[in-house]
């Protein structure tokens, strides 16, 4: 292996990691929900929050999908009740 060679694998690997990473925070930021701060207090008018599960996706009876905020939709969803 020539040094030339070394040093082509090593820029073409260490792109790879910088692009998985900057593309990684990208879609955190992007598509990540906010999570909410301890720090902040919740208004005194608000209902308690509930620990229940959250809805899961499904189809209407048109077809449409509910409970999915995503672009992609998974496939095999229940008929919505």
């Amino acid at each position: 292996m020539k040094l030339s060679d070394l040093t082509k694998g090593s820029t073409v690997l260490l792109g790879v990691i910088v692009a998985g990473y900057v593309s990684t925070t990208y879609v955190d930021q992007r598509f990540a929900m906010p999570v909410k701060t301890a720090s902040v207090p919740a208004p005194t008018s608000s209902p308690a929050p509930t620990n229940g599960p959250a809805p899961s996706a499904c189809v209407d009876a048109d077809g449409s999908w509910k409970n999915w905020p995503w672009p992609n939709v998974p496939t095999l969803s229940p008929k919505c009740k």
